[in-house]
């Protein structure tokens, strides 16, 4: 569809309510909600999903419903805050919980400030918005109908259905309170244990499944094919290398283990060996998905160049920008920011090394989600990329040990989060642009996104690491723990580069084969028991995918119901991280102290799984639901 043809939902010439004291006050409370679940979920599984159209859904349900206004346009203006939550989010927990790890493992190192997450966030958070307002008119307008962008489609179609009627917050909102009720029985009260786990004592291996609400709902939302593949990797993890090694290794002792095979165990021999080849993989995949897309990558840049600074003749309210004069001002000021900030000693040249890296990798991201969607963005193959450039250069200019660690780790997150900040923020405004927002009051709904975003996170990840700790068994940190093997290999060169070139070999051959390399390197790297139960959502979304209008909206019941079960879950899971750290007289903490001890066992694992199963098949075909 070309640009000139295209009409948005509400004209250019009509004024609808955008930035109010209502859509500002409850894009916060989302974007603070959504950040804190996005949060504690890609710290347990290594992925995050779109917070945009649960978002629009809560907003419509309580804008509409409960305080009966009408603005379409005010509804996006608090999806567009509240996603901002989730984005920077995604980009802080790929990177950041690394500090964490370290300050736990040595007394010598001091975990990052409240305030030095808060600001590093903030200027990241806040270039990433710099670097996509002239990339809009290239990327949103004059590629509408070339770039699909499916998740602000979606938000857009969720939306314009919204002006019909209000039942798909009834699904969103009925998720929400089923997961969160689920996983206080299970993490809570621990009923029965949210891990059931098998040994299989001939293949020298185990087998079980977390049997918690996100996982099945993240494998639902992303569809049978992404899920299968995670779970192959799984398998090869667990059914492959695992008794490979237990057979040829049996009471020998190989590095990095500090006791003989026999004596590691499945879990042993995963931590010890299995998360190296993993990172091998992960790496390739993020590696590989960049040269791919490197094509994309130059002629979306050379437009952002041509087109930087343009200016329309007449601003239409739809095509109306924040002044490029301010936005230049404020990057300068963040890179002065950078270049001071004890925590990045990387000079004024290596601020603006992270500015010129910072525009490259926005220019990447919306282009990359325009094309393929936020799920399959490769921040975390940008974020490795930007890692081993910067630690190999800190490396080299004297900056070596847990200092040159830190800085490169820092750098990291600038550019992790610029790149997600980026990629949500182009699916906002594709959403806006097809309903008909003001640009501008978009952008400052971000802006305001990012600041309070930025200041929640920090607290958010104090709190989750006071409660289990980062690289725990309840919060491993897949994504910060594959960067921080990868900064301490090229800072040290102490890995175990043999296993690590064993998953570059298996990455290798999935790519050559055909096959998505990422959500199998994922699956490699992360234990069978977080992909069993997102193959069981995947395959539930098989059964129901059908062509035509009835299979969409029957899809699409799925997802809002699946979006509503992650939300739950990670708001209690954020709850119960409050509940470890409230002591009790007894001196246990209040988690500790409503601990059932799992008194159902696995069979009680199993049985409530199948019950949360049986409700995403109810909600996913009725259409009037409970």
């Amino acid at each position: 569809m070309e640009e000139k043809s295209f009409k948005p939902f509400i004209s250019a010439d009509r004024v609808l309510p955008e930035i109010t004291p209502v859509s500002i006050g409850l894009g916060i409370v989302l974007a603070v909600l959504f950040g804190a679940a996005n949060a504690y979920l890609g710290l347990r599984v290594g992925m995050t999903v779109s917070a945009s159209i649960p978002a629009a859904v809560l907003s419509m349900g309580i804008i509409r419903i409960i305080l009966k206004r009408d603005s379409i346009l005010e509804n996006n203006l608090v999806q567009t805050i509240g996603s901002a939550g989730e984005s920077l989010a995604a980009g802080a927990i790929f990177t950041l919980p690394a500090l964490f790890m370290w300050a736990n493992e040595s007394d010598a190192v001091s975990k990052p400030s409240f305030w030095v997450i808060a600001i590093i966030s903030l200027c990241a958070a806040l270039l990433g918005l710099i670097f996509m307002v002239p990339l809009r008119s290239a990327l949103i307008v004059e590629e509408h109908g070339t770039l699909p962008f499916p998740e602000g489609t979606a938000c857009a179609e969720v939306l314009l259905a919204g002006e019909e009627g209000g039942e798909k917050s009834k699904t969103v909102f009925s998720g929400l309170g089923i997961a969160a009720l689920y996983k206080f029985i299970a993490d809570g009260l621990c009923l029965f244990p949210s891990e059931i786990d098998w040994n299989i004592k001939k293949l020298g291996t185990g087998f079980g499944a977390d049997v918690l609400p996100a996982l099945a709902s993240v494998g639902y939302i992303c569809g049978k094919k992404i899920a299968s593949y995670m779970f192959a990797g799984g398998v090869i993890g667990w059914f492959v290398v695992i008794p490979l090694i237990n057979f040829f290794g049996d009471s020998s002792l190989f590095p990095p283990a500090k006791a003989p095979v026999s004596e590691l165990g499945p879990w042993g021999i995963w931590s010890t060996y299995i998360r190296y080849v993993g990172a091998g993989a992960v790496a390739t995949g993020g590696i590989i998905s960049l040269v791919k897309s490197f094509p994309t990558i130059v002629r979306t840049f050379k437009k952002a160049i041509q087109g930087f600074g343009h200016k329309e003749a007449v601003e239409e309210r739809t095509n109306r920008d924040l002044p490029m004069k301010g936005l230049l001002i404020l990057a300068l000021a963040i890179i002065v920011v950078i270049w001071l900030l004890p925590a990045i000693p990387v000079g004024l040249l290596g601020a603006l090394i992270i500015v010129v890296f910072g525009f490259f990798f926005a220019t990447v991201s919306s282009r990359m989600v325009g094309l393929v969607g936020s799920s399959n963005n490769p921040v975390s193959g940008m974020g490795i990329a930007t890692l081993l450039i910067a630690t190999a250069l800190l490396k080299s200019t004297g900056h070596t040990g847990i200092a040159g660690m830190t800085s490169a780790i820092c750098v990291g997150t600038i550019i992790c989060i610029i790149a997600s900040m980026a990629g949500d923020m182009s699916q906002d405004l594709k959403t806006g642009y097809i309903v008909g927002a003001t640009p501008r009051n978009q952008q400052i709904g971000e802006l305001i996104g990012c600041v309070v975003s930025a200041l929640a996170i920090g607290g958010i990840m104090y709190l989750l690491d006071a409660a289990w700790g980062f690289g725990s068994k309840e919060l491993p940190a897949p994504q910060a723990t594959l960067m921080k093997l990868v900064v301490e290999g090229v800072m040290g060169g102490n890995l175990p580069w043999i296993l690590v070139l064993a998953g570059v070999g298996i990455a290798i051959a999935v790519e050559i084969i055909g096959i998505p390399v990422l959500p199998v390197a994922i699956g490699v790297y992360l234990p069978i028991h977080l992909s069993t139960p997102i193959f069981i959502g995947g395959l539930i979304r098989a059964f129901f995918d059908k062509e035509g209008e009835d299979g969409k909206a029957v899809t699409e019941r799925g997802v809002l119901y699946g979006s509503g079960l992650i939300a739950g879950e990670g708001l209690i899971g954020i709850l119960l991280a409050v509940f470890a750290v409230i002591p009790t007289s007894s001196g246990k903490s209040l988690l500790q102290a409503i601990n059932l001890g799992g008194k159902l066992g696995n069979a009680g694992g199993v049985i409530f799984f199948a019950l949360l199963l049986a409700s995403i098949v109810f909600f996913t075909r009725n259409k009037k639901n409970a």
